[in-house]
């Protein structure tokens, strides 16, 4: 695979090397901790989860990396990113050794929400500062080989991480110590990933010491300023602005399919009080939607190229629109997991098609911004999708008006790509295909 011949070159940098250490413990670590929030809310036997306490979890997953995400810059820009790796992953540490015994203590849900939010909150420093880091540890020629594989080994590493917290609960007793001695875990994992930066010098990473920064107050508000000129520059690349509309509501789609998938795992699917069944469920269902992301990675380019950009959007919205109520109305497992399958390669297929547009048709000058709201909006819209599914899902997780309301959604999505299709080659709306 290309990725594993990139990576043994990247590997040949020793600081490359421990750079990617930090990144994989990080990534890890967050795959077990994220999996053992979900388990503790919607799969501890004593708790009753509904659709709302899903959705208050995501908001507190999810949240951060939106508000926080445009104004880590300017803090990465001041702070010594070594000194960032270090402390923010043993702060981490700290925080989810916390959580553990909260969850054991059967603390109210507010107090465990506000130690999960400061840990996730912490992450957004980490995985910003590993980015800003990576042009330090490889050469300029070999810059965009790193930028592919260390997010891609990331993701994995993520996977991993919950993968391994999934099987640690099903080989243990459901219940508070179960999720607490994962929690535990992810606490460990997140103290190595600390410790693995100290193998780097303090001021390996930078930022450059003699570089002058504006006063803090003043670089914030720049940030804001400058998230600002984002949107109006977006206005005027018609492209770029309906690809992130369609990705934003086919977002919003897969995110309250996936608290739906929860809540019929964990009461429909499986006795309410069956609660390691209605996991593995949820494991399969999770495994299955990963290898329909990694399908899209596979076969978007080969959409992209038949159909054009904005064309494979196209495919993929229809094919949604079409197939997500024909297999999730039934509210069966075979099927529902067959459309995770599917959701997961259009959703990312989708994604793909949108990043390539949004980098090919934004000004270099603009790239960053438009990123950060892009950003925003992705996680946003899950968190938004969460709070609307609480407000239709039932106590068993069945709502034939949900599934059909967002089928409409995914053939809006079609139909206005269509439209862009269309009229793109107006003077006016500078666009690529």
């Amino acid at each position: 695979m290309a990725v594993v011949r990139d990576l043994r070159v990247l590997v040949r940098f020793r600081d490359f090397r421990r750079l990617l250490a930090v990144r994989l413990l990080s990534q890890l670590s967050d795959g077990v901790y994220q999996v053992a929030l979900a388990a503790y809310v919607v799969f501890t036997p004593q708790k009753q989860a509904s659709a709302t306490a899903i959705a208050g979890a995501m908001a507190v997953l999810l949240l951060p990396y939106s508000l926080v995400g445009p104004f880590t810059g300017v803090l990465l820009d001041r702070w010594r990113r070594r000194q960032v790796l270090l402390y923010c992953n043993v702060s981490r540490a700290v925080l989810a050794a916390c959580t553990a015994v909260l969850i054991l203590a059967r603390v109210p849900d507010w107090l465990f929400y506000l130690s999960a939010l400061s840990v996730t909150g912490v992450n957004r420093f980490v995985l910003a500062g590993l980015s800003a880091a990576l042009p330090r540890v490889v050469d300029g020629e070999r810059l965009v080989i790193a930028n592919s594989v260390s997010p891609t080994a990331g993701t994995i590493a993520a996977t991993a991480g919950g993968s391994t917290a999934f099987l640690a609960h099903l080989v243990m007793a459901a219940g508070g110590g179960a999720d607490a001695v994962v929690v535990g875990i992810a606490a460990a994992l997140y103290l190595c990933a600390g410790l693995s930066a100290r193998t780097m010098a303090v001021g390996l990473l930078g930022p450059d010491p003699d570089v002058l920064q504006p006063r803090i107050g003043a670089a914030l508000a720049s940030t804001a300023l400058g998230l600002v000129e984002g949107v109006r520059h977006l206005a005027g690349r018609r492209s770029a602005a309906y690809a992130l509309g369609a990705i934003t509501v086919m977002r919003f789609c897969y995110g309250a399919l996936t608290v739906t998938l929860l809540i019929l795992a964990r009461y429909l699917w499986s006795p309410p009080s069956d609660t390691a069944r209605g996991l593995a469920l949820l494991g399969l269902a999770v495994g299955i939607s990963g290898a329909g992301f990694f399908a899209a990675a596979v076969i978007t380019p080969w959409g992209a190229g038949r159909f054009g950009r904005t064309g494979w959007i196209v495919v993929c919205a229809a094919t949604s629109a079409v197939l997500e109520p024909a297999l999730g109305l039934p509210f069966e497992p075979g099927p529902m997991l067959a459309a995770a399958f599917l959701l997961g390669l259009t959703t990312q297929g989708t994604k793909i098609a949108t990043d390539t547009l949004v980098q090919t048709s934004i000004d270099d000058s603009f790239r960053g911004r438009v990123f950060s709201l892009y950003d925003m909006l992705f996680n946003v819209s899950f968190v938004v999708s969460a709070g609307v599914a609480a407000l239709l899902l039932p106590t068993d997780g069945k709502s034939p008006k949900l599934l059909i309301m967002l089928a409409v959604l995914y053939a809006a999505v079609a139909a206005a790509m269509i439209h862009y299709r269309r009229t793109r080659k107006s003077p006016s709306a500078p666009s690529t295909p």
